[in-house]
């Protein structure tokens, strides 16, 4: 089976979704799995890393290991050892577009579909859950221009079909979700912080730390019932 968990947002340093990353570690099916940091999208800051080992180290028991690829030197041996060594890969927030360029240029895009494809658990938080979809409702251009900047479209690896929007209370973004999905054709995935999907092959369903999710389509606004399993298919 093929797992991803897309997280959209909350404060993994005050274990705001730890029992969604519970569940992250049980999907490997394994008592002590390999977990896999990535941390491109955030600028790889050293209180991140700590932070991922303080929660899923010594909170969740699992052996981690980071990938760094902006800020130290690696191989593409030392990339592939890594991506294909982890059970579960954990991909962490920040800049989206920037994530997805330097992935592409390291050959990570392809390593990452292709785990997948022979069972390696992908999840992350905000950037982190936009990378699985094809499609991805992100606040890039922020980084390059804090005063003044708008929401844009960023393209994904397309594992999931569809656009995701992470962190849907927060800044705004409801209602700039809902006025560019009544131009989209697609389906779109609004989840709030402390909400993840969780995706089985072609199948989801919403787990909860105490957010919400929606499902915009056909400029229409569906709530996703926490627990109860949908198919993608349906969605298309």
């Amino acid at each position: 089976m093929r797992h991803i968990v897309a997280i959209g947002g909350g404060e993994i340093s005050q274990f705001e979704t730890l029992e969604i990353d519970k569940r992250i570690v049980d999907l490997t099916g394994k008592d002590r799995p390999n977990a896999l940091f990535i941390p491109t999208a955030s600028g790889e800051p050293s209180e991140y890393c700590q932070t991922f080992e303080e929660v899923y180290r010594k909170r969740l028991g699992c052996e981690t290991d980071v990938l760094f690829l902006t800020t130290k030197a690696v191989s593409q041996d030392e990339i592939e050892d890594k991506i294909f060594s982890a059970d579960l890969v954990y991909v962490g927030g920040g800049n989206t577009k920037m994530m997805m360029n330097v992935w592409k240029e390291k050959g990570v895009d392809r390593l990452l579909s292709e785990r997948y494809k022979k069972g390696l658990v992908l999840s992350g938080l905000s950037a982190g859950a936009i990378c699985w979809f094809k499609y991805g409702f992100s606040d890039s251009e922020r980084f390059s221009n804090s005063d003044q900047w708008n929401y844009i479209v960023v393209e994904g690896l397309n594992l999931v079909d569809g656009i995701f929007c992470p962190h849907l209370n927060e800044e705004n973004r409801r209602p700039e979700f809902t006025k560019f999905m009544m131009d989209f054709s697609g389906p779109g995935f609004g989840i709030e912080n402390k909400c993840a999907m969780e995706i089985e092959d072609d199948e989801f369903r919403i787990i909860s730390a105490g957010g919400n999710a929606f499902l915009f389509k056909d400029k229409k606004i569906e709530h996703l019932e926490i627990g109860k399993t949908y198919k993608l298919k349906t969605f298309r």
